[in-house]
Formats: C-alpha cells, structure tokens, sequence
C-alpha cells in the first residue's frame, strides 16, 4: 500500500473565483509543485482556501482548519507566484505558517504555464536568487508549461 499525504491548498483571493482546475490536475498527476513527492504516493486534497485578500488575514485561521482534517503539508498556489505582482507577502506567509503550526509549506501548485514565465521573464520579475528559490518546485519543462497555458 502506498503512502498518502493529507494536502492543504490557499489560493491567492483575486483569484476566489478560480475553479481550481489546474491545481488539481496537477495534484493528480503530481505535475508542477506536486512533483515534489513519490509518483506512487497518494495525494488527498483536504483542505482549500484563500488567503483572505491582501494583507492575507486568512493566513491566521485557514491552516488550522487543513490541519484539522489532516493536512500535513500546505501548498500556496502558484498564483501567488505568477500573479500580477506576485504575492509580496508570500515568504510571510510561509514562515507563519511553518513557525505557528509546525506544517511543511510548499510554494506552488500546479506547474507555472509557459505564458507567465515568458512575462515574467521579459519582465524580469524572477531574475533574483530569492524568486529561482521560490518558483523552483512549480517550473517544469517546457512541454508541461506548454500544457498549462
């Protein structure tokens, strides 16, 4: 039998509205950030959320409740990475998280698509060592970027 990991996602709140598709394709297929883990490990999303709107006020409570129902690990979507600006409050968040609740924090969910790389890019947004930290675990290959536009 293979091992689950009990997932929690906070989606950044301008994008409330987001159907979470991509997210949980991704979660799925253990594509983007989800990479992270064992292809033979089951996923169970237990948990999902925003952040509350900026300055992310559900930050405080919303792990708690993912904590829970079982998360072990919580995912920060990657539209606060890829989002127009990018979360600036994200490194908090995740620290926050860590520091009160003793919860691993993932930064990203499903795999950056290729469009928002090449504006990011031309943008020079993640030129930084700080941001290659930060969208490493959501930026696959081309092909799988491809995929998510």
């Amino acid at each position: 039998m293979s091992k689950t990991t009990k997932i929690g996602i906070i989606i950044c709140d301008r994008y409330r509205m987001c159907g979470g598709g991509n997210g949980l394709r991704s979660l799925r297929n253990h594509e983007g950030a989800f990479s992270i883990y064992d292809k033979d490990e089951e996923l169970e999303l237990v948990g999902y959320g925003t952040c509350g709107g900026c300055p992310g006020g559900n930050i405080e409570y919303v792990p708690e409740e993912m904590i829970k129902n079982g998360a072990e690990v919580i995912h920060l979507a990657t539209g606060l990475l890829v989002g127009y600006p990018p979360c600036p409050r994200i490194d908090y968040f995740k620290k926050y998280i860590e520091e009160r609740y003793g919860v691993r924090v993932v930064l990203g969910t499903h795999p950056i698509p290729e469009k928002y790389l090449q504006t990011h890019t031309a943008l020079g947004t993640w030129n930084s060592p700080a941001w290659q930290g930060r969208i490493k675990d959501a930026l696959p290959d081309k092909d799988t970027r491809i995929a998510y536009n």
